[in-house]
């Protein structure tokens, strides 16, 4: 495997930095390399908020934000207006955003001509399984069903290891959900 970079969208308090820890704690459980890192400074709950996931097999050597990612994930579906998410996404990118809407109907407001976009109710999904809108963990649930990049086994390990349960068992749920639920374009 080649080195796969990750970029998180989300709000401040959304739990971006802890996605992103989870799927590099995953990797780890598979003997991976990872990089796992927030982009923020004095925001208020709330405000725009980036994390980075970089995995590899063999070490990683850069030490920067993630300037063109394999995949972008968006927590909060009202940063499509005001941030640029899709910014340096390859040929082959994608967007993992949780709305409602259709893949192919948010490829075509976003104005994307290449790559894949995956959708997912994961606020619907939260707030049925956790009872609350944390959308984190249902958005992990997605980028391991797009990219398979990690074992659910080692994603279950991840959240075990940072959740006490029940918390840990209800997120596995909303993981599973999401992973089932999503929609690929």
């Amino acid at each position: 495997m080649v080195l796969k970079e990750f970029r998180w969208h989300g709000r401040g308090g959304q739990g971006a930095w802890t996605a992103s820890e989870l799927l590099a704690r995953a990797a780890i459980h598979e003997g991976k390399y990872i990089q796992s890192f927030p982009e923020f400074g004095p925001e208020r709950m709330g405000a725009p908020v980036k994390a980075y996931t970089r995995i590899s097999d063999e070490p990683i050597r850069l030490h920067c934000a993630v300037y063109n990612p394999n995949l972008a994930i968006v927590m909060d579906p009202t940063l499509l207006a005001t941030v640029p998410v899709t910014k340096g996404l390859g040929e082959n990118g994608i967007l993992i955003v949780n709305t409602p809407k259709e893949p192919k109907t948010l490829k075509e407001e976003l104005k994307m001509t290449k790559g894949t976009v995956w959708t997912v109710s994961a606020t619907e999904l939260a707030m049925r399984i956790l009872g609350r809108a944390i959308t984190n963990t249902a958005m992990l649930g997605v980028v391991a069903r797009a990219t398979e990049i990690v074992e659910m086994e080692s994603i279950k390990k991840a959240v075990k290891d940072r959740f006490p349960e029940p918390l840990a068992e209800k997120n596995m749920g909303v993981i599973k959900e999401a992973y089932k639920e999503a929609n690929p374009e």
